[in-house]
Parts: structure tokens; C-alpha cells; sequence
């Protein structure tokens, strides 16, 4: 909690070079390259400190939705700073949703839903997911189950984690949206928060795939991404 009052102070005063500066850089950077933006984090760094974009050499083309994506994501960790110590809601996971695919060309899609569940049936890395009719009632009982534990710790974060993602209750940006919840869910509940690096996707999707089976590939993974975090925190502050 005491990460959550330095963050919220450092985003309120928009000090330049903290460990709120730094995070949202890290987290944008990350989550947007394990769904597939070709930004680097020098990118994503210039977007957030100078609302430009920065080329990188022989480069001639960026996507806008990357662009968009990546500004927007700065807006999703605003607001989940502002909402952290607050229940997760189904209306706090359609924001997120809102807010990171918002502007982008999804928009213009008949058929997509910005801020709300899916229309269509989807898998992910080739696994059904909850069909659009199911996803109303599955979101509300993980909710509510989840929102009956009175102490969380980690591995009921990275389970619910897991839940989510199997239900994958949006046409797109489950991934992002799911992150942005376990952040937040650290938050609230006194646990150093950890961000998923692009170098390790590869293990956090085994781990998502074999859960079921053994829960220790997506435990290991996140707890070496709190580790690395921590790495961070310590640059920052010697007493966290």
C-alpha cells in the first residue's frame, strides 16, 4: 500500500524520472509487445515523454494502433491507480477495456465491442474460451468468488489471472486488460506487483496453457517477474 501512495503521489505531481515514470514505460512497453506491437521500448519511452514518435534506424512505417494503443495503455494505468484499493467490478474491467482499445481501428468495426464483452467466439493459443453467450455469467461468478476471499495472495491473483484469461471475455486485448487487473489486485493488496517482460512470454504462455496440469510454470514465471520488479523498487527505495 505504501507503493500505491508513491505512485498515486509521483502521477498526481508528474514527477519526471520516478519509479511512476519508469512503471508505466516498463508495463506499456511490455504488455504491448507480448500482443504483437512492433514498438521499442525507446518508443514507448519518447511517446510518453515527449508525445512523439521516435524512428529507429531504416525504419519508415508505424502502426497507429500501436501508437494509439501505447498512449491509451498510459491512460488504463491512471485510472488503475486511481481505482486500486477499490473491489474489482465488472464496470473497472469493461474501463480498462474502454479506455486501451478506445480510438484505435477496432472502433470502426461493426462487430466489436469497445468497453464490452464479445460478440464472437475466440480461442487463445488455439483453446476455446467462453462462447459470447456464456462470458456475462462466468465473468460474475469469478468476480464474486474471487471477491469473497477476504486476504489475497499471490497465487489466488495468479489464478484469478488464469480464470480470466480462460474466459477471455473480449474480442480482443484480454491480455493487456488481464495484466492491468494483476497489477492493480498487488496493489490493493500489499503484494509487490510484477510486470510480465516480452523476454519471457514464451514461458508465461506455457504456463497459462498448462495450468490445469501444473501450476507452477505460470507461478514461477510471475514470481521471477516480482522479483525483477523488486530489482526496480530497490533502485528507487532501499526500505521496500
Amino acid at each position: 500500500m505504501e507503493l500505491l501512495k508513491i505512485l498515486r503521489e509521483e502521477k498526481s505531481s508528474r514527477l519526471k524520472g520516478g519509479i511512476y515514470h519508469q512503471t508505466q514505460i516498463m508495463l506499456a512497453f511490455n504488455t504491448n509487445r507480448i500482443e504483437g506491437s512492433k514498438l521499442t521500448e525507446k518508443q514507448t519511452r519518447y511517446i510518453f515523454e515527449t508525445n512523439t514518435i521516435y524512428y529507429e534506424d531504416g525504419e519508415t512505417s508505424v502502426n497507429v494502433d500501436d501508437i494509439v494503443e501505447t498512449v491509451n495503455h498510459f491512460s488504463c494505468f491512471d485510472y488503475m491507480l486511481d481505482i486500486a484499493d477499490e473491489p474489482l467490478s465488472e464496470n473497472h474491467i469493461k474501463r480498462f477495456h474502454y479506455l486501451l482499445k478506445n480510438n484505435t481501428t477496432d472502433v470502426r468495426k461493426s462487430w466489436f465491442r469497445v468497453g464490452d464483452y464479445k460478440l464472437k467466439a475466440n480461442t487463445v493459443g488455439g483453446i476455446e474460451t467462453s462462447l459470447p453467450s456464456n462470458v456475462s455469467s462466468d465473468m460474475k461468478n469469478l468476480i464474486e468468488s474471487y471477491g469473497k476471499m477476504k486476504v489475497k495472495s499471490i497465487n489466488d491473483i495468479i489464478d484469478f489471472h488464469f480464470k480470466f484469461e480462460q474466459i477471455h471475455p473480449f474480442q480482443d486485448g484480454n491480455g493487456r486488460v488481464g495484466r492491468l487487473i494483476i497489477f492493480k489486485e498487488c496493489l490493493a493488496n500489499g503484494i509487490i506487483p510484477f510486470i510480465i517482460e516480452d523476454d519471457h512470454k514464451f514461458f508465461y504462455y506455457r504456463g497459462l496453457a498448462e495450468y490445469s496440469k501444473v501450476k507452477d510454470f505460470l507461478v514461477d514465471t510471475c514470481l521471477s517477474a516480482q522479483d525483477n520488479y523488486k530489482k526496480v523498487l530497490n533502485y528507487f527505495f532501499s526500505n521496500l
